[in-house]
């Protein structure tokens, strides 16, 4: 099922519960009872409960968003780094360049058709992609530069591998989920205290403010789905994508 429609259906599930909620409480309480005796002290509380909580929700979205934007900058940096050492062995004798940019190209077409499924899947870089990801630096740290120019292109050439390495390792860190248990608790339990106090106020059973108390809890429900879905930044509908890696190396796909 997709996650888009499981979002829909939990929207509306949350709008129809709190509307006949709402509906059954004022047929219990009956129609002649006067709203406006809502003592000010609870509406300056349900304020400041729906502000607080609209503070959390703003500071959560912001946390996740940060996190997948830095979990694609992780990809971009890797990209890029790998692109460096593919292009700058060409001052290399041929069957060093080509064997380095074989080992390149082989180990970006793991990381796109393989190791990102893995990703989404399992939560994990595979070992084939660690291998051969070695295999690029045994390449390159192993050989003795000839002559002062490929002298001069060596170091340039570690400092690359060195930082698609630091690239990959903190692609594999930023795979989990970026948000605490005991912040989806928060999340979760103020969310229903915030929804719950619609009910508090004696929201009566007019359209205006039936179709308010309902979009109020759908919005909430969307809100709470969206730092969901930001919070796996490889696994999940708006994740981090390989593009970079297409974009550099186009027969990589």
């Amino acid at each position: 099922m997709s996650e888009w429609l499981v979002l829909a259906l939990a929207m509306v599930v949350v709008c129809a519960v709190v509307l006949v909620v709402q509906v059954l409480q004022q047929r219990r309480i009956g129609d002649d009872d006067d709203p406006s005796e809502t003592p000010d002290v609870i509406e300056y509380m349900t304020m400041m409960i729906g502000v607080v909580y609209a503070i959390v929700l703003g500071l959560a979205i912001a946390g996740v968003w940060e996190a997948r934007s830095a979990a694609q900058d992780h990809v971009r940096n890797e990209a890029q780094a790998l692109h460096e050492v593919h292009e700058r062995v060409r001052v290399y004798p041929a069957e060093v360049r080509t064997r380095i940019r074989a080992d390149v190209d082989t180990y970006v077409h793991h990381v796109v058709t393989t190791e990102w499924h893995a990703m989404r899947t399992q939560g994990a870089l595979t070992d084939r992609g660690t291998a051969l990801f070695d295999r690029i630096r045994h390449d390159v740290t192993d050989y003795a530069p000839r002559n002062d120019f490929e002298a001069q292109a060596y170091q340039p050439l570690l400092d690359q591998v060195t930082a698609a390495d630091d690239a990959r390792n903190a692609r594999a860190d930023s795979i989990g989920a970026t948000m605490p248990g005991v912040v989806w608790f928060g999340l979760i339990v103020g969310g229903l205290v915030t929804i719950g106090m619609i009910f508090v106020l004696q929201i009566r059973r007019t359209p205006r403010e039936l179709i308010l108390a309902g979009l109020f809890s759908a919005l909430f429900a969307f809100l709470l789905f969206l730092i969901w879905d930001f919070d796996a930044p490889y696994s999940r509908g708006v994740a981090a994508t390989a593009e970079p890696f297409l974009m550099l190396f186009p027969g990589a796909g």
